[in-house]
């Protein structure tokens, strides 16, 4: 039969509209549906806002090393209103970018929400489209536990938008988000206390990255409290909220922010007219090629579960374009030693497999390991220390892992990320001369293993 579009993706996020241009580029008609903002979770409550206002937090060290250099600086005032006004500018320009990246590949745009009502049928506003094809690029939700008094709470959605910067912060959970924001409202002067359930926070990162971290924040004055939970939230005569903890006590706070996961976006979605399946953890199910149990649907990005990171998204939305309408350029996504950063402060940055990770897969190992203070503080008063460490497997010497704590860490470890897809030794990195004098030369300069361990240990 004939359809009204070969492609029709539901959800404007970078996923969506990544898979949407090229698959138009390649000769697709394609639409695009999208209920609430053009660019998704990163462009307008994820990545880019964060990212802004880790820079505005981030001033205030800078203002506090400027005396060693010489600078004499009336104290500094901050205005979260200037701050907020500008982001929320940008993110008006990114949107108007966004849409018109649309319309000149020839996508259809629909500014609504989208419902499936069958395989190959899509209602929009009322209005029905039909697609040979259809694409869920939904992403995620942030979620609330269900306790008493959550509606009082707030999630990362909320926090971009406060009218004013709260006093006292309680942010709660132990995730990159928990953590990139107990930095964000610290940095800009509001008393933040980080509450994390468990033993210590960024489970699933090396432990010499979490343990550094924990050292760092705690040098900032930031109130770290582990082993602890929130059992119900109440508001005060005086507006304030008082947390009750699972253990008796209890915290006062101005906001409480939680960060303690997300969720797929599938709210009336429509899933129920069709043969798509969740799977275990409530994502939708896709195979290796993000094909749905129901053959002319597919799923990419956070809806799926899988790696959930803006770049990760935009790769398999490119893999789904070229698979159905480039299948000559097809290649799979490899999900194996992605780098990433958290825009903490000290910010980390990693890339292949943690100690752990590498400890558990059977490898002999040889562990190097620098924590040093940079250069450009030691004309201040601050004693931040930065954590350099390679992961080397003992036998074969190639370098499994790479992990950063300290000042521009995510850039950093974006080119030792080309390294280690290209399978660079520890040899390579020895014989690979450093950039004199930066941090990053520490990486390619350290001589002497920390430690050995594993199958091959000495006895």
């Amino acid at each position: 039969m004939a359809y009204d579009f070969d492609l029709f993706v539901i959800g404007a996020g970078s996923g969506g509209v990544r898979a949407a241009r090229f698959a138009a580029g390649f000769g697709a008609k394609v639409a695009v549906a999208e209920s609430r903002y053009l660019g998704g979770t990163c462009v307008n409550v994820g990545c880019v806002p964060k990212k802004l206002l880790v820079y505005g937090a981030h001033v205030a060290d800078e203002l506090e090393q400027a005396a060693g250099y010489g600078w004499t600086l009336e104290e500094g005032q901050f205005d979260w209103g200037t701050l907020i006004g500008n982001k929320n500018r940008e993110i008006e320009r990114l949107n108007g970018i966004y849409r018109k990246l649309l319309v000149d590949s020839g996508v259809t745009l629909l500014e609504g929400h989208a419902r499936l009502t069958g395989p190959h049928e899509v209602e929009v506003d009322g209005q029905r489209h039909t697609a040979e094809r259809i694409l869920i690029a939904t992403g995620g939700w942030p979620q609330i536990p269900d306790i008493p008094g959550k509606e009082l709470a707030i999630s990362s959605n909320e926090a971009f938008y406060l009218d004013t910067l709260p006093k006292r912060v309680l942010v709660v959970g132990g995730g990159y988000i928990a953590v990139e924001f107990a930095g964000i409202f610290h940095g800009l002067g509001a008393r933040t206390s980080l509450l994390y359930r468990g033993d210590l926070f960024l489970r699933g990162f090396d432990g010499s990255v979490r343990q550094h971290l924990k050292e760092e924040l705690e040098k900032r004055g930031m109130d770290l409290q582990f082993n602890s939970d929130i059992q119900r939230i109440d508001r005060q005569a005086d507006g304030s909220l008082k947390a009750t903890l699972k253990e008796g006590r209890t915290l006062e706070a101005d906001c409480i922010f939680y960060a303690t996961g997300r969720r797929p976006m599938l709210d009336n979605l429509g899933l129920e007219h069709t043969a798509v399946e969740l799977d275990e953890r409530g994502y939708v199910k896709v195979d290796e090629q993000y094909q749905t149990t129901e053959p002319s649907i597919l799923a990419i990005g956070d809806v799926i579960g899988r790696v959930q990171l803006t770049p990760v998204a935009l790769a398999e939305g490119m893999a789904v374009a070229r698979r159905l309408f480039k299948p000559e350029q097809y290649r799979p996504v490899d999900y194996r030693g992605i780098p990433t950063a958290v825009f903490s402060q000290p910010p980390i940055g990693t890339v292949g497999l943690t100690e752990e990770e590498a400890l558990d897969a059977g490898h002999a190992l040889k562990i190097y390991e620098s924590r040093f203070r940079p250069m450009k503080l030691t004309l201040t008063d601050v004693q931040e220390k930065t954590l350099m460490k390679l992961v080397v497997d003992a036998e074969t010497d190639r370098v499994l892992g790479c992990h950063m704590v300290g000042p521009d860490a995510g850039e950093i470890i974006q080119g030792l990320g080309v390294a280690l897809k290209a399978g660079a030794t520890k040899q390579q990195f020895d014989e690979t001369i450093g950039v004199h004098p930066t941090a990053a030369e520490e990486f390619v300069t350290l001589r002497t293993a920390s430690r050995e361990m594993g199958a091959s240990k000495p006895a």
